[in-house]
């Protein structure tokens, strides 16, 4: 029996809106001037969300709410447990940091959903972020390696889904056994010649899971 994962990026793929969208919008008007310059090459992407999320400087209880808040796709419950009850392992990649993500993921009643991400910690008054350059899946760029990710996981599992939506996921893409792509991923992908199945919703995905018959119908 062949031993599957799917992996999923979290902002703009399971969520709706990106995390630090939300804290531009409430609190940091200033980001989106600095959004500017780290889409032109300006800033690194780590830089660009260490920055805004250390301009929340609100209580804890405010940013949990904010948290709680944003829009996540209907269908990721359903299709998380669907993996699971066909014997896929499910896993959230994400450059983002766990200190929103973890939050969401319980609120949404899921269970053994492994994150990888980086490390986010409540602290004067905002959310900073703690990389450690030693460890494995370390990168400069953005905190962490999502390629690594994915080839530390082909060593364990015979098929590993992804699914993302910009372009920190057009390199896991080029490693996963097959990728699902939405939001700016299609057209980078098509740049690159790399294949993809594009989708929607989640409820996109499980469907071409059960024609597989990954998942059942």
């Amino acid at each position: 029996m062949e031993k599957w994962a799917f992996v999923s990026d979290f902002d703009g793929t399971i969520s709706k809106k990106d995390f630090y969208w939300q804290v531009i919008d409430n609190y940091f008007p200033e980001g989106r001037e600095l959004y500017t310059k780290w889409k032109n090459g300006e800033w690194n992407d780590i830089d660009f969300l260490a920055k805004v999320f250390a301009s929340i400087n609100r209580k804890e209880e405010q940013i949990t709410e904010d948290i709680l808040s944003i829009p996540v796709d209907e269908d990721v419950p359903d299709f998380v447990r669907r993996v699971q009850q066909a014997g896929g392992d499910f896993y959230i990649l994400s450059a983002g940091t766990d200190y929103y993500i973890r939050p969401i993921v319980n609120y949404l009643g899921l269970e053994q959903v492994t994150v990888f991400s980086n490390k986010g910690v409540f602290r004067d008054q905002n959310i900073q972020l703690e990389i450690d350059p030693n460890h494995w899946s370390y990168s400069e760029r953005y905190g962490i390696d999502k390629a690594a990710v994915i080839r530390r996981l082909k060593e364990e599992y015979d098929i590993v889904y992804f699914a993302g939506d910009s372009e920190p996921d057009s390199h896991p893409a080029e490693l996963a056994d097959r990728t699902y792509a939405t939001g700016a991923l299609p057209d980078i992908l098509d740049e690159k010649s790399v294949s993809y199945v594009r989708f929607r919703r989640f409820n996109d995905i499980a469907a071409d899971l059960a024609a597989e018959g990954r998942l059942p119908k």
